[in-house]
C-alpha cells in the first residue's frame, strides 16, 4: 500500500516512511492510495474470529509486506489485550466502552499499535534514535506515554496545555520517567499542535533528531481506531435496525477511522460528530464553510480543538463532495451545562456513569434519534469517568470508585518543564 500527501497526490510514501515521518514533506497528511473492500465472507464468519483475527483482516492491506505477518499479529495481540463491550443504556441506545485499556482511554489502541510498528521499524532499520513529538489535549499524552514506555531506540516528548487537562490525565503523562518527557505549555492545545507541526518543518531540528508524531495525524495512530468499530458491530450485527454511531469529536481521527471502516464495507449506516462548543464541523455541515477558530476550554477538554487536523481526511473519503458527506455524517454541538445535565440524567435513569466526552456523544445521538427513531444508536464512551473526577462526581452527587490502575500513579511526583513559545521548544529539542 502506498500513501499520498493530501497536499500533493504525486508525493507518495511507503507505510514505513509514513509512520516514521508522520507528516509528508509538503506538510500534508498521508492518506492510503485506496480503501480495501472486505469480502462478504468476512462479515458472515465474524462470530468465529478472535479480536486479533478481525483486526488483522482489517489492517493487513494498509501495512502490506512491510511488517511480516507474524510480527503484525503480535503487535495486534499486544494492542487488543482488553475488551470493547457494548453496554445497553436505554431502549435503542447502547454505549461502546473504550476505556478498558491501561490508560483508561480509547487512544490506547492507536498508541499501542503505533508503538509496536515504530518499535519494529526502529529495530529493523538504521534510523538511530527516533523522537516521538506529540501534542495532547488530554488522553493522547497518557496513551502515548504508556504505549512507548521503555521501547528501545525511541524517546517521547509530550506537549500539553497548562491547567487545561484533568489532574489524572496530567499524572499519566508526567510521572512515568524513563524515555518519556513532558512539556507544560503556557497556552492552548492549538498552540501545542502548532508548535509540533512547526518543529517537523524545522531543518535545524531535523538535522539533530529523527522526529515523528504520535497524534492521529500519524497513519499508525489513526487507522487502527477502525478496529473497535468492527468489534462493536460483531456484538450488534443481529439488530434489526440500521446502526448509527455517535463519536465525541475533537481532532476527528476517531470518527474518520469509523468512516473508513464504513467505506471498507462495515454496515454502519450513519455517523454523528458530537462536538462541544468547539463546533467548527457542526457549523461547516450547516453552512458548507470551514472556518477554524481559537479553541475554547470546556469540561470535555480532549475535544477542545479549533482546527481539527483530520477533517481533511474525512473530506477525502467523500471525494470532497459535500452532498456525499452529508449523507453519511451529521453533527451537533453542546455546551458544558447541557453536558453536566446529561451526566446527571443518565445516571439517575439508568445508573450509568458517563464521562463528559461520552455525555456529548450521548447528546448528539439523542438529537439524531429525535428525527430518526428507526435507528439503533451507539455512543462512544472514550474515557473512564474517573479521569474527570470532580466534574462527574459533582454531576451525579456521588463518589466514584478509583480503579487500581489509577491509584498506582496518583501519588507519584509530577515531572515536567514549562515552555511558552516555539523557541522554547526548539531549544529543548536541540540541547
Amino acid at each position: 500500500m502506498k500513501y499520498f500527501s493530501l497536499n500533493n497526490r504525486e508525493n507518495t510514501s511507503s507505510f514505513e516512511n509514513a509512520v516514521i515521518k508522520g507528516l509528508a514533506s509538503d506538510k500534508g497528511l498521508y492518506f492510503p492510495e485506496r480503501i480495501p473492500q472486505l469480502p462478504k465472507g468476512f462479515f458472515d464468519k465474524i462470530d468465529e474470529l478472535s479480536q486479533m483475527e478481525i483486526a488483522f483482516e482489517v489492517i493487513k492491506d494498509y501495512v502490506g509486506d512491510e511488517i511480516p505477518e507474524n510480527e503484525l499479529k503480535a503487535i495486534i495481540d499486544q494492542t487488543l489485550d482488553f475488551n470493547f463491550p457494548v453496554v445497553p443504556v436505554e431502549k435503542h441506545i447502547g454505549v461502546l466502552e473504550l476505556f478498558h485499556g491501561p490508560t483508561l482511554a480509547f487512544k490506547d489502541v492507536g498508541a499501542r499499535f503505533m508503538a509496536g510498528c515504530l518499535g519494529y521499524f526502529a529495530k529493523k532499520g538504521k534510523l538511530g534514535n527516533i523522537t516521538v513529538l506529540v501534542a495532547t489535549s488530554g488522553d493522547t499524552g497518557g496513551a502515548v506515554a504508556n504505549g512507548f514506555l521503555g521501547v528501545e531506540g525511541i524517546d517521547v516528548v509530550i506537549l500539553y496545555p497548562k491547567e487545561k487537562v484533568s489532574g489524572i490525565q496530567e499524572k499519566q503523562l508526567t510521572t512515568l520517567g524513563q524515555n518519556i518527557r513532558a512539556l507544560e505549555v503556557n497556552g492552548s492545545f492549538d498552540d501545542c499542535q502548532d508548535m509540533v507541526k512547526r518543529a517537523f518543518l524545522d531543518e535545524e531540528i531535523q538535522k539533530k533528531r529523527q522526529l515523528t508524531s504520535a497524534n492521529s495525524i500519524n497513519v499508525a495512530r489513526w487507522l487502527p481506531q477502525m478496529f473497535y468499530y468492527f468489534l462493536a458491530w460483531k456484538q450488534l450485527k443481529d439488530k434489526k435496525e440500521e446502526l448509527v454511531f455517535s463519536v465525541p469529536s475533537g481532532n476527528f481521527g476517531n470518527i474518520c477511522a469509523g468512516l473508513m471502516a464504513r467505506e471498507m464495507g462495515l454496515p454502519i449506516k450513519h455517523f454523528i460528530a458530537a462536538n462541544n462548543t468547539n463546533d467548527v464541523v457542526t457549523r461547516y455541515l450547516e453552512t458548507e464553510k470551514f472556518e477554524p477558530k481559537p479553541s475554547v476550554h470546556t469540561i470535555s477538554n480532549a475535544m477542545d480543538i479549533g482546527n481539527p487536523s483530520n477533517f481533511v481526511r474525512v473530506l477525502e473519503i467523500f471525494q470532497n463532495e459535500f452532498k456525499n458527506l452529508k449523507e453519511a455524517l451529521s453533527s451537533y454541538s453542546f455546551d458544558d451545562e447541557k453536558t453536566k445535565k446529561a451526566i446527571k440524567e443518565v445516571y439517575r435513569k439508568a445508573s450509568y456513569v458517563m464521562d463528559p466526552h461520552g455525555a456529548v456523544g450521548y447528546l448528539g445521538l439523542k438529537e439524531f434519534l429525535k428525527e430518526n427513531p428507526e435507528y439503533y444508536g451507539v455512543f462512544l464512551e472514550t474515557a473512564h469517568p474517573v479521569k474527570f473526577l470532580e466534574t462527574v462526581e459533582a454531576a451525579i452527587g456521588k463518589k466514584i470508585e478509583i480503579p487500581d490502575k489509577v491509584k498506582v500513579f496518583m501519588n507519584k511526583e509530577k515531572r515536567s518543564e514549562e515552555i511558552s513559545n516555539y523557541d522554547d521548544l526548539k531549544q529543548y529539542l536541540l540541547k
